[in-house]
């Protein structure tokens, strides 16, 4: 069976979508977390599949336990207009699943103890922060290759090529992308979920171990401090660039000034 985990947005307006759901399902809420379970039925046969759950995470994370690929692409159309900011390229993560007596992640198969749902949700917590933390990476990424240049000229010519508007817009922009990550950190902490549940706290443990998550969250660190490195730099460009206008203003009034002197002892010579 396919388990996939979505990360489509930078939050989903939780009270919106949960009406939107209640219309159409029977919503259970697990704390921020809507839980929905889908009646499908497989090609093959007519039999309904009580097998199938999606959880729906705040911070615009989807985790789908075992839908086809046509119901999940619907699922995520219905959903866009409960969507804020919508991301251009959806972050993903697919593993297949199957029960047995061992809880396990080996080469992208997820192996459920049982099938209570409060089991799935704890497993879920894990991959649904795992395809945040992909959003995160991707942001970082792609930040740090518009500006990677910056560094280079700084070091070559001793200052930057760019006008003042240009670098505002520059800081602006990592600025956003710094404070977004910031401010959404504690999403990457073990969910509180887990103070009531601490008995399935190990199957989230399982699912971050798996997915990297301790060394992924140590790496996004450290490129955050890249961007505060950038940030700076900027700002010091800034600064000098206006440090730079007010001497020359300065040097340009000394010399009107001066010629106003040797202008005025010309003129009460003669």
């Amino acid at each position: 069976m396919r388990c996939i985990a979505y990360c489509t947005s930078t939050a989903f307006d939780t009270a919106r979508l949960l009406t939107y759901l209640k219309s159409l399902y029977l919503v259970t809420r697990f704390r921020e977390v809507l839980h929905i379970k889908l009646e499908t039925t497989t090609p093959s046969s007519t039999l309904v599949q009580k097998e199938s759950d999606v959880f729906f995470f705040p911070f615009g994370a989807i985790v789908c336990w075992g839908l086809d690929e046509d119901t999940e692409r619907q699922l995520l159309r219905d959903i866009r207009p409960f969507e804020q900011q919508h991301l251009e390229v959806i972050e993903d993560d697919i593993f297949d699943y199957i029960y047995g007596e061992q809880p396990k992640i080996v080469d992208d198969e997820i192996v459920l103890p049982e099938r209570d749902v409060l089991t799935k949700l704890a497993f879920s917590h894990g991959l649904a922060q795992s395809v945040k933390l992909g959003v995160f990476e991707q942001t970082i990424q792609k930040t740090i290759h518009l500006t990677r240049e910056l560094p280079e000229l700084l070091a070559l010519r001793g200052n930057i090529k760019l006008s003042r508007k240009d670098i505002r817009r520059m800081m602006g922009r990592l600025f956003i992308d710094r404070s977004s990550i910031n401010l959404h950190q504690e999403l990457l902490d073990t969910p509180e979920f887990f103070w009531e549940h601490s008995d399935l706290e190990a199957y989230y443990a399982l699912v971050a171990h798996y997915l990297d998550r301790e060394r992924r969250v140590n790496v996004l660190n450290q490129r955050l401090l890249i961007l505060q490195e950038l940030f700076d730099m900027l700002a010091a460009e800034l600064n000098h660039q206006h440090s730079s206008r007010l001497e020359w203003t300065i040097i340009g009034l000394i010399v009107i000034e001066v010629l106003l002197h040797v202008a005025t002892d010309i003129f009460g010579y003669f």
